[in-house]
């Protein structure tokens, strides 16, 4: 889900400026975009796509013949639609698309979120007619002559929520600290576990809205008057991103950067090993985030950091703020702007 946000962000500003415009979008079978895409009414296609493993997996042997399924799926959409522009925000079932069209030489922007640009954008980059960066430190990573620093997309529809609506929604105690915690879009298996174990002490103190993703069969049956839990929230994420006091979540720049917006306190436990452990190393050092590396996740350990962060209001907003100002703003507008430019030379 964390490319698919900025990109929503996208099609509504240029909603805003060209009415007429038509999207359509390409993503995974399995993934939980195509939900969320729909909400907007954009026409969502599924392709096959795989990755590019660095470890051993029975996979590896299978993904390479995906890809060039994927490809020539991408090859037979983009002929039929005939996009004028071509705009990916990362992941990896991205590549054949853009490889398709390159192909067909659609111009393509390709959008750097994470600090770290990861396998699929160095991959797509040099296909790409125009790339965007979140930090402005990311720009030495591409050629400069092509490369733009925005910052990220935040959908305008996400910093719409309503506090009262959360209450009654959700059926929360309005005086009561709320900590929403996400796992994303496929679920967080460490992170979920936590949650229910340290659950008992958890809601003697607050209450809790769970995403947890797909895979909330494997968290069991969890009976609490202060608990919530879903698989996951469209249109009601704006409401529960509002009540939330904190947040708790991994430290994909699509949601990382939402939650700025809102000035939100954030506890990050970002997969190990990955990008997003750079990520929140960067807002860390910056006092923005509170980061909880995933070695040393809990129950006892994150219930003892939501709740010295609940009882402590000063630090909350001090993270609030620092995060806020810790980002570029306006990014979609500009966005808009690279792609008119492009259709108009396409």
């Amino acid at each position: 889900m964390g490319s698919v946000t900025p990109l929503l962000a996208v099609v509504e500003e240029l909603q805003k400026v060209e009415p007429t415009m038509e999207f359509f979008w390409l993503g995974t079978k399995t993934g939980p975009e195509k939900q969320l895409v729909e909400k907007y009414g954009i026409k969502f296609q599924s392709i096959s796509g795989g990755k590019l493993r660095r470890y051993f997996s029975w996979q590896n042997f299978l993904d390479p013949f995906r890809i060039i399924a994927g490809f020539f799926q991408s090859l037979n959409s983009l002929r039929k639609n005939k996009p004028e522009v071509i705009l990916t925000a990362g992941a990896f079932i991205s590549v054949p698309v853009i490889w398709a069209g390159w192909f067909l030489r659609i111009p393509i922007v390709v959008h750097q979120q994470d600090i770290r640009p990861g396998l699929a954008n160095r991959l797509m980059a040099p296909l790409a007619k125009k790339i965007t960066v979140t930090f402005e430190e990311s720009i030495k990573r591409f050629p400069q002559k092509k490369t733009k620093w925005i910052g990220n997309p935040v959908r305008q529809s996400v910093l719409q929520g309503s506090r009262d609506k959360a209450i009654k929604e959700f059926n929360l105690e309005p005086e009561l600290p709320t900590v929403l915690i996400v796992g994303g879009g496929t679920g967080a298996l460490v992170l979920n576990q936590a949650v229910t174990e340290g659950l008992a002490e958890l809601v003697k103190f607050c209450q809790v809205i769970h995403v947890t993703g797909d895979r909330k069969s494997e968290i069991g049956n969890q009976k609490s008057e202060r608990y919530r839990s879903y698989e996951f929230l469209t249109d009601r994420m704006k409401d529960a991103l509002a009540v939330a006091d904190i947040v708790v979540s991994r430290a994909g720049l699509g949601f990382l950067t939402e939650l700025a917006a809102l000035g939100k306190a954030v506890i990050l436990i970002p997969i190990k090993d990955s990008h997003q452990e750079l990520n929140a190393n960067y807002f860390a050092k910056q006092n923005a985030v509170l980061f909880l590396p995933q070695e040393e996740l809990n129950a006892e350990n994150l219930a003892a950091t939501i709740k010295n962060l609940i009882s402590n209001k000063s630090d909350r907003v001090n993270l609030g703020r620092n995060i806020q100002g810790l980002m570029k703003w306006g990014a979609a507008g500009e966005m808009v702007e690279v792609v008119r430019e492009l259709t108009k030379e396409s």
